[in-house]
């Protein structure tokens, strides 16, 4: 493999730039996933992935949504967390789940959406209690999740249950999970019952923007990956026993939400990683993409 990437890698930087595509354009392209065994390559936001395997399209307590994206591949890893939380969720009442994005079949950055879901360990679960198992792929294409919380973003709306609060906790109880992403109301209303028992699992739940239709389950890099790059541990000595229930999370509805000055200097946002060049990706990334 290292061999591979260091010839792809020579080869990209003798042709012209024109030869230096976005990156998200040609991962997009990849239909099959690259051969060999699974390694997640780089970090959740810039990267890609070799041996990703498919979640199947229908199982039998999930479905695989918006399937026309192709992003329904994922490290063995997740697609057995997919797997094991769908019969969670139906233990809990639910028909099962509907699983949004994974990964496209060789990682890397996607044409649309999504900053990460680059190495195959990121998934999205739709907050949506699935009402039917057996939907078209067209009915997949039009059916749209539901809100969890409010407009004014404060508080959970009626469709919170306390079946939504048992599988968030079973997905971050879990061993292989680093994170899980969801809208600040959602964090509020789990830590309004939080007790000290909670804490190992609550802390991984975390409040950011555009997460109020599913929640983002982010995997950690497998012990047998030395190529994946894993996130900074962002919490460590919090208050209500390190579970993240502290005014940092007020921050979330307070000045997070409040109108920017129109008269404060605006930096450059930074690129989106729709925008990277294969070049930014790490060397292996060109080998992943020209495997056959």
């Amino acid at each position: 493999m290292m061999r591979a990437c260091l010839i792809a890698l020579a080869a990209l930087a003798a042709q012209p730039a024109a030869a230096d595509p976005v990156a998200s354009e040609v991962f997009a392209r990849a239909a099959t996933p690259a051969p060999g065994p699974a390694a997640p390559i780089g970090s959740y936001a810039k990267g890609c992935a070799q041996g990703l395997v498919e979640l199947p399209e229908t199982g039998p307590n999930w479905q695989a949504m918006r399937l026309s994206r192709g992003r329904n591949w994922g490290h063995p890893d997740t697609i057995a967390l997919i797997r094991d939380l769908a019969a969670e969720a139906e233990r809990l009442g639910w028909r099962g789940i509907y699983v949004g994005d994974i990964s496209q079949p060789r990682g890397g950055p996607t044409p649309s959406d999504h900053a990460s879901h680059q190495i195959g360990l990121d998934a999205d679960i739709w907050m949506l209690p699935p009402a039917r198992l057996d939907l078209t792929r067209q009915e997949r294409e039009e059916i749209s999740s539901v809100s969890v919380r409010t407009r004014d973003q404060k508080r959970v709306t009626e469709a919170w249950t306390p079946a939504h609060h048992a599988l968030l906790r079973a997905a971050a109880a879990d061993p292989r999970t680093d994170r899980l992403f969801v809208a600040a109301a959602v964090k509020i209303e789990m830590c309004r019952s939080a007790t000290e028992a909670d804490t190992p699992w609550l802390q991984k739940i975390r409040p950011i923007a555009g997460h109020n239709t599913h929640f983002h389950i982010r995997l950690k890099c497998p012990a047998d990956a030395p190529d994946c790059r894993p996130q900074t541990p962002t919490v460590a000595a919090l208050s209500k026993g390190g579970n993240g229930c502290d005014a940092t999370l007020e921050w979330w509805v307070t000045d997070y939400l409040k109108p920017p000055d129109p008269n404060a200097p605006r930096a450059d946002p930074p690129p989106h990683p729709r925008t990277y060049r294969l070049s930014a990706l790490p060397a292996a990334c060109a080998a992943v993409l020209d495997a056959p």
